[in-house]
């Protein structure tokens, strides 16, 4: 048991951890450096000293706790933090989430801030002095029994180390020097380690920015999902109607091969648009950016959606809104009539469907309906997230949907609304 203290005390003293935190204290007393030749520059103006670089240690003690309020000052600017939380990182082994993340832009951070680096470099500035004068001292210490002129030498004489004490106690006593030293070093450095979640943690501004952020990249990957899953959903739906209707076809007694190769064709068609969507998604996921506007058809292209749907639309525009709806709009009008197309073959089969779009009053109204037939829809895995995903598309424009059975149950219709000066909120 005691020779495992000891291994426990020798590694709490110069262990790994130890060593690294010792060397962000050193780093400290080479930060403190200039603001003490500063210090000690205007302590020299105002005591008209000339030794003030090679005073007493009162001189230079003065130049110290002059230095540290520059350092405070120093501390406001916003790159130290980042700088600070780095060092003590890497240094002071303090996990990063309990660090805050960019440049201090708050009062309090700053303040915060400029509270650690002036503790960082007042610490670092006494605990590097020591380790830079202790050690030839407490080697000196331990020479004394060993060398007798040491001991009998002016510099022996002016510090009393010719007595006959320190050759016999010349070890033991630079084993004790070094020993607190090692002591002093590591208690700073815990000090240290646990300072930094304090003021170098993210203050309540940090945590909203953080939490904003992660809103936007949730809402990013939202978007994401939605076009997935309308351009792919949709033209599975298609692709699934198409491929029975032809299997269906070649079945029957006398095959209408024509029917077939339009469905086949339309299979292609619908397929390699899809790809070409599907890339484009795929692309910004690849790169990790959003510039707000995801790529993607507009209602220029909704002849071609609907000539490929696989069912019977009857489209009616009303007001031009084609050319009258900005890019925005029309592109999220767009996906919400592949989404309202994708419901109406999952729970209508092949029923025809009514589409109705009308530019008017500053805003874009698009209805659908389609005969509720009864028949039980194909169901997706993890279920459908349609309506929810045209309700938070109308939402993001400022606009509504809403959708649901009419005429006594006979339809299902879908009413969005999208305001066209709206665009991304």
């Amino acid at each position: 048991m005691p020779g495992r203290r000891a291994r426990q005390a020798g590694v709490a003293l110069l262990g790994r951890r130890a060593r690294l935190r010792w060397t962000h204290l050193v780093l400290g007393g080479a930060l403190l450096m200039p603001y003490w030749l500063v210090g000690t520059v205007v302590l020299a103006l105002f005591t008209d000293r000339a030794d003030a670089f090679t005073g007493s240690l009162t001189t230079q003690l003065g130049a110290y706790l002059l230095a540290l309020p520059l350092a405070a000052v120093t501390g406001v600017v916003p790159l130290v933090r980042p700088m600070s939380v780095a060092a003590a990182r890497v240094l002071c082994g303090v996990p990063a989430e309990r660090l805050a993340d960019g440049p201090a832009t708050s009062r309090a951070a700053k303040a915060r801030t400029a509270a650690w680096f002036t503790l960082h470099v007042g610490i670092g500035g006494l605990v590097s002095g020591a380790s830079l004068a202790l050690p030839p001292f407490a080697v000196t210490t331990m020479a004394l029994p060993f060398s007798r002129g040491l001991r009998e030498s002016a510099l022996g004489r002016a510090y009393g180390l010719d007595h006959p004490w320190w050759a016999a106690l010349g070890v033991p006593a630079g084993l004790l020097m070094l020993l607190a030293l090692a002591a002093a070093a590591a208690g700073a450095g815990a000090l240290l380690a646990r300072q930094a979640p304090v003021l170098l943690g993210p203050t309540p501004a940090d945590r909203l920015a953080a939490a904003e952020r992660r809103a936007a990249e949730l809402a990013v990957r939202n978007r994401l999902a939605r076009e997935l899953h309308d351009s792919v959903g949709h033209a599975l739906s298609a692709v699934t109607l198409q491929a029975g209707a032809a299997r269906r076809v070649i079945d029957a007694p006398e095959p209408d091969l024509a029917f077939v190769r339009e469905a086949l064709t339309a299979i292609e068609e619908t397929t390699r648009r899809t790809v070409g969507e599907l890339d484009s998604v795929l692309g910004l996921l690849r790169q990790g950016e959003d510039d707000g506007e995801l790529p993607g058809p507009g209602l220029e292209a909704l002849d071609t959606l609907l000539a490929h749907s696989g069912l019977e639309v009857a489209c009616a525009l009303e007001g031009d809104p084609v050319a009258a709806v900005p890019g925005p709009v029309s592109r999220e009008a767009y996906r919400i009539v592949q989404e309202g197309l994708s419901n109406a073959l999952r729970h209508g089969g092949a029923a025809p469907v009514s589409l109705r779009l009308r530019a008017a009053d500053g805003e874009l109204e698009v209805t659908m309906e389609n005969p509720l037939t009864g028949r039980a829809p194909v169901v997706r895995p993890g279920g459908g997230r349609g309506l929810r995903g045209i309700a938070e598309r109308a939402a993001l424009l400022g606009g509504h949907a809403a959708g649901g059975p009419a005429d006594d149950g006979a339809v299902w219709r879908l009413t969005v609304r999208l305001p066209l000066t709206g665009g991304r909120r």
